[in-house]
């Protein structure tokens, strides 16, 4: 097994996994894992108002279910909050941040564009407000492995994002960063719905002087309305007693489809198969609903 080279799946405990988060943690184990790649995981405990008691429990017993054994122990962002700090004081010491007192009604006529209200502030540490980085600069542009060319202006479809919110709490963006650095992760697999925020991490490693691993955005899975499965849109959780059905709803999803003979055999005798047949080029780019 490679030691240089590293993949991992990285869910937030906000409640049980269902089959949208299993097929975002199958694509990236056998990505891994096909060419004898590590594989972690990685709690994102970072809101504790959005966490579900137990939640990440039950994440990790549900990845044992279906045979995703990982590398390691489990990293846990809630125990990483000094690593944030100094990513923030590195940012702040090179003029990148600053305070930002906008609220959501302040912002809500500029459609998820951040106007620059706030440029002029310091970046102070403490007080009630958010922590802004600049994002002025040439486009970011980056092939995605699955869903091609992308090419995104932060400055003008995003402008300056918050790296640590006016609760305190640190945001997605720089804790993934900055851990996925710390973990030597060289390659993300993950949902589409993540795709926009692609732009944004590539910058702050920029930023930080930190490697940009490359990237592979599968499709989410959605409902018969179209909505992405999730806890919000009532995706029910994975069957911990039955995991081959949809570990093999999740491999068709997928593109990968194990003969009847494999099929029929136990969920490490699944995996073993997408393991050595697994080929990232039969992953579809769109959008889909479970395989009945």
């Amino acid at each position: 097994m490679s030691d240089a080279a590293r993949g991992r799946f990285a869910p937030s405990p906000t409640g049980p996994l269902h089959f949208g988060s299993l097929v975002a943690a199958v694509g990236s184990y056998l990505q891994a894992r096909a060419p004898g790649t590590r594989w972690l995981v990685r709690m994102e405990d970072l809101d504790p108002p959005r966490e579900v008691a137990g939640a990440a429990d039950l994440i990790l017993r549900a990845l044992e279910c279906h045979g995703l054994e990982w590398d390691g122990e489990v990293l846990y962002q809630s125990r990483r909050t000094e690593a944030y700090r100094a990513a923030l004081a590195d940012l702040s010491r090179d003029g990148r941040l600053y305070a930002c007192t906008c609220s959501r009604s302040d912002l809500a006529p500029y459609g998820g564009r951040y106007p620059g209200f706030c440029r002029g502030r310091p970046a102070q540490a403490q007080g009630s407000h958010a922590l802004r980085v600049r994002t002025e600069g040439a486009p970011i542009t980056f092939v995605d492995a699955i869903q091609g060319l992308q090419e995104q202006d932060l400055a003008r479809e995003v402008g300056d994002f918050v790296l640590r919110r006016r609760d305190g709490l640190f945001a997605y963006q720089l804790a993934v960063v900055v851990d996925d650095a710390f973990q030597g992760i060289t390659e993300v697999v993950r949902g589409s719905d993540l795709l926009d925020s692609t732009g944004r991490q590539i910058h702050l490693q920029r930023l930080l002087g930190l490697p940009t691993p490359s990237y592979a955005h599968l499709p989410v899975v959605v409902n018969s309305d179209g909505e992405k499965l999730s806890k919000q849109t009532h995706a029910p959780p994975l069957d911990l007693k039955e995991p081959r059905p949809a570990l093999l709803g999740a491999l068709r999803f997928l593109g990968q489809a194990p003969p009847r003979e494999v099929a029929e055999g136990t969920a490490a005798e699944i995996l073993g198969w997408a393991t050595q047949h697994w080929s990232l080029e039969r992953v579809p780019s769109t959008p889909g609903q479970t395989p009945g």
